[in-house]
């Protein structure tokens, strides 16, 4: 079964992988993309007519709000943009246009699309490359010149291949020249085997590619609008240089030259239209903006001020969630059909505080709740991606083996849970920090301390975090 129809009961499951526990708002997250699948099953008049229900995530930092929303995404390979509320505000005050937010998932949506056309093409892209570099380690090493003409006969009468060459026995010339030319081969014969099985991934090479850095040319326009500026490509398209025909010579080892080819010849195999329009419907129907500290922009009321302009923010927002036509460098994206996630602590304002319009275009509502002791340690130890398989990952490249006791995990846990309450909340982030402060030693040791198991338990704990793990007075300068 695809990613893109998975049922509510299989993407909790998926999700269960990589974010403990919040089983409310991995729930509403699963039902908002299984909407997507059934909207889909639809008669496009139909269809036309059910928007997302867009889900406001409540809850204090470091419980897995921005985390469910990206693995989600990524469930369903939709496009995925991460924002700040914060960042914006109306026109005439410091910050971004809020339309910029669907520019930046216009060009998430482009990315994406065009990873996927060329993982579909790599195989062909690869044969292209390979080609590519054969022909320039050929040349490096003299098997490119043009071999001389084969003898030839003209009228019954013998003559030599190349011009003024001395006359001689056809037969002897003609087997000279077929024993050059089967010498060649086998040398491009081994030049083949060799790059196919990566010998010569070392060796350095000097290669013609596109250069792909950004055009010089641009119009500064007032901060924050992405609108402003020159089409410097159709301008160098007018010049006689697309930025196609922009190349340099670049030198690489052969492992990098290849890597670059292959892209080079994946992105001649794309036909770039169906790409955009591609890119574009799946932005416009598929797309996920996640929202984050939406509860900055809620003012305290006093009229005046930079409230004024955290409303402003609320009111510029409002379009877009509402659904309307925001221009692009690819052209008008509608937002009708993106799924907005806002998210935000509400330790100073209750949701209720946001302007009625915007309140009402965020339908479901989860609260997250604070992350307990037995929380952190099913953190440390169940998702595929834990903290403690990724040290003793970092640590095997070194040829250390790390293990982490159930007591020692316990106790990594213990000392984060307690930092948390008698310091700034900061939810599982907190375990990265003393995870880090405990293994301090053994990150700069690792590389002399090949083969040896080093075993991670409550008195190696105690012991590298000392104090800091028992005072409360010196828990803060663990950060």
């Amino acid at each position: 079964m695809s990613d893109a129809s998975l049922t509510p009961k299989e993407i909790l499951s998926r999700l269960d992988d990589y974010v403990v526990g919040q089983n409310k708002a991995k729930r509403a997250v699963a039902v908002a993309l299984r909407n997507r699948w059934r909207r889909r099953q639809l008669p496009s008049d139909v269809a036309a007519d059910v928007y997302p229900k867009n889900i406001l995530l409540i809850g204090p930092t470091g419980v897995g709000k921005t985390e469910i929303a990206r693995r989600l995404a990524s469930l369903a390979s939709a496009p995925f943009v991460k924002v700040e509320a914060s960042k914006y505000s109306e026109v005439g005050y410091h910050g971004r246009d809020v339309e910029s937010m669907v520019r930046d998932l216009a060009d998430a949506s482009i990315a994406l699309v065009r990873r996927e056309q060329q993982e579909a093409v790599r195989p062909r892209a690869e044969q292209h490359a390979q080609e590519r570099l054969l022909a320039v380690i050929a040349q490096t090493r003299g098997l490119a010149e043009p071999m001389p003409a084969p003898p030839t006969f003209s009228g019954g009468l013998w003559r030599p291949g190349a011009e003024g060459a001395e006359a001689e026995d056809p037969e002897a010339a003609a087997a000279e020249f077929e024993r050059a030319m089967a010498e060649r081969e086998r040398q491009l014969t081994e030049i083949r085997e060799q790059l196919r099985g990566g010998d010569l991934d070392r060796e350095l090479v000097e290669i013609e590619v596109i250069d792909r850095r950004p055009p010089t040319l641009s119009i500064q326009g007032p901060q924050g609008n992405e609108t402003m500026g020159i089409d410097a490509q159709a301008l160098q398209e007018i010049w006689g240089r697309s930025p196609a025909q922009r190349t340099k010579v670049r030198k690489l080892t052969v492992a990098e030259a290849r890597e670059t080819l292959i892209e080079e010849e994946a992105d001649k195999l794309l036909d770039e239209d169906a790409v955009v329009r591609d890119a574009m419907d799946r932005a416009e129907n598929e797309g996920i903006v996640f929202l984050d500290e939406v509860d900055k922009i809620i003012g305290s009321g006093g009229g005046d001020g930079p409230d004024v302009s955290r409303e402003g923010v609320q009111r510029d927002l409002l379009p877009i969630v509402e659904g309307c036509a925001v221009y692009t460098r690819y052209g008008h994206v509608r937002t009708d059909h993106m799924l907005f996630i806002a998210a935000g602590a509400f330790h100073f304002h209750k949701p209720s505080e946001l302007i009625p319009e915007l309140q009402g275009r965020f339908p479901v509502r989860v609260a997250l709740r604070p992350l307990a002791e037995e929380d952190f340690v099913r953190i440390l130890t169940e998702p595929r991606n834990s903290l403690t398989r990724q040290y003793q990952s970092l640590f095997g490249t070194e040829g250390v083996t790390v293990r982490f006791t159930e007591d020692g995990v316990r106790r990594l846990a213990e000392l984060a849970f307690r930092a948390n309450q008698q310091t700034q909340n900061i939810g599982a982030r907190r375990l990265l920090t003393i995870l880090e402060k405990c293994l301090e030693d053994l990150s700069f040791e690792a590389s002399e301390r090949r083969g040896e198991e080093i075993v991670i338990d409550a008195s190696m704990v105690n012991e590298q975090l000392g104090e800091t793990g028992d005072d409360e007075d010196l828990i803060p300068y663990q950060v």
